[in-house]
């Protein structure tokens, strides 16, 4: 996800068919396949290893369905194939047109070991980092990390996507850009999926945040939440508003998903809600740098690595 920026940005020259004038040569060109790094059946998603020849990772996921295109659909009598009948039960194919049966493909290359990795299936581990662990064996880490956070910065300051920013609030210190989010095809709202990025520089994660920050986080909070109600008429009782630890990249950002969506990372192990996360603050101005905090890394991550060498897992 470090990558996000490079892969929004592809998504649009690809949807324009140009770059700079002429005419985009296709991103999966010659595509040969190495391997199938992990297949979701659930999810319905598969992501892939191939070459273009560069390394690259191939991403496809079936889009939702919007409900107005399946209704015109079903009540012009679709041709139906029987598989099985059981008294009041039927199973049958149906196959719908193309603009029903899309595949988002999202392409990363050239792809690092990193990101090959990233999205292989791995076992996962639960860490439970103290105050000393991150001081001892996170920070460090964080501070030799090699992704450019580049992307992010072209947005905050319109050198890419300016178009697709829903809301911002330009000031430098407690404002924020509000973008959807590469996972989110903006076709409806029921998987909504937007990220608030803060223009301040320097606020890597959780655990740089104290009370100095409590008028940036309530900007996001109430501006976002307001944001969202004006462009797409979602209350904030149908909205979840948090942040991930670990994040996927060091620059704070808050993730604002419909709240029927089960978005990946949304889970008790990784996300905090803002809203605890603003009491938290407000009850105690260090509570991120003492707590200690709950999170899962996978077998490959060098954090785990890291970890392991220190004896603490």
């Amino acid at each position: 996800m470090a990558q996000t920026g490079e892969k929004r940005k592809r998504e649009t020259e690809e949807e324009n068919g140009a770059e700079g004038g002429t005419i985009a040569a296709h991103p999966l060109s010659g595509f040969e396949l190495k391997s199938v790094l992990r297949d979701s059946a659930r999810e319905k998603t598969i992501f892939l290893h191939g070459q273009v020849p560069e390394d690259a990772v191939v991403i496809l996921e079936k889009i939702p369905f919007q409900a107005d295109a399946v209704f015109n659909l079903l009540k012009n009598e679709p041709k139906l194939k029987l598989q099985l009948k059981n008294d009041i039960y039927g199973v049958y194919h149906l196959s719908p047109p193309p603009e029903l049966n899309e595949i988002k493909t999202t392409v990363i290359c050239p792809a690092t070991e990193k990101h090959i990795k990233k999205y292989l299936q791995q076992e996962i581990y639960l860490i439970n980092e103290t105050e000393e662990d991150y001081k001892a064996i996170t920070l460090p880490f964080i501070e030799t990390q090699s992704f450019s956070v580049q992307w992010v910065y072209n947005i905050l300051e319109k050198k890419a996507e300016s178009d697709r920013i829903v809301y911002e609030n330009p000031d430098s210190v407690n404002g924020f850009v509000l973008i959807p989010d590469f996972k989110w095809n903006q076709k409806q709202v029921e998987d909504l999926y937007l990220i608030g990025i803060c223009h301040q520089r320097g606020i890597r994660s959780l655990r740089d945040l104290t009370s100095d920050h409590l008028t940036l986080l309530k900007n996001i909070f109430q501006e976002g939440k307001e944001a969202i109600l004006k462009r797409y008429g979602i209350h904030e009782n149908k909205l979840r508003i948090y942040l991930h630890y670990q994040p996927s990249y060091y620059h704070l950002h808050v993730h604002f998903t419909a709240l029927g969506h089960e978005a990946p990372g949304c889970s008790v192990e990784r996300a905090h809600l803002l809203s605890d996360v603003i009491q938290n603050i407000e009850s105690n101005p260090n509570y991120y740098q003492t707590r200690t905090l709950t999170y899962v890394l996978r077998e490959d991550e060098v954090l785990l690595k890291k970890f392991r060498e220190s004896g603490m897992c």
